[in-house]
């Protein structure tokens, strides 16, 4: 079932106040840091909110009813549903561990985590 959007905003506005309660924790904790130090905290934040975010998007999709028997990009045969099953995506946000449909096409053995 898909959250609502007030749900989401709700959501992902708690986490970025953690996020930032962990930056004024980390400056309060930090003497006179270098610029690297600064960019490398702020960079390293940035990265999990940005994951936090494409994350929440992509469960987002996968929420709704499963996609009906896409093609097998191979044999073009109509591929089963077989449950959810974790996916580590590796995108330019970096590694989003979710859970999503999948299919598999028996006849190629091939698998498929949709929308793409």
């Amino acid at each position: 079932m898909k959250d609502t959007r007030e749900q989401r905003k709700a959501a992902f506005l708690q986490e970025a106040e953690m996020l930032f309660d962990e930056l004024l924790d980390w400056e309060d904790e930090t003497r006179a840091p270098t610029l690297t130090e600064i960019e490398e905290v702020v960079l390293e934040l940035r990265e999990r909110i940005g994951r936090k975010m494409a994350k929440g998007v992509l469960e987002q999709q996968a929420a709704g009813t499963p996609v009906p028997g896409p093609q097998c990009p191979l044999c073009e045969r109509e591929m089963r549903y077989k449950g959810e099953k974790g996916a580590g995506i590796e995108s330019r946000v970096g590694l989003l561990e979710l859970e999503r449909g999948y299919y598999y096409c028996e006849h190629c053995r091939q698998g498929l985590f949709p929308p793409g």
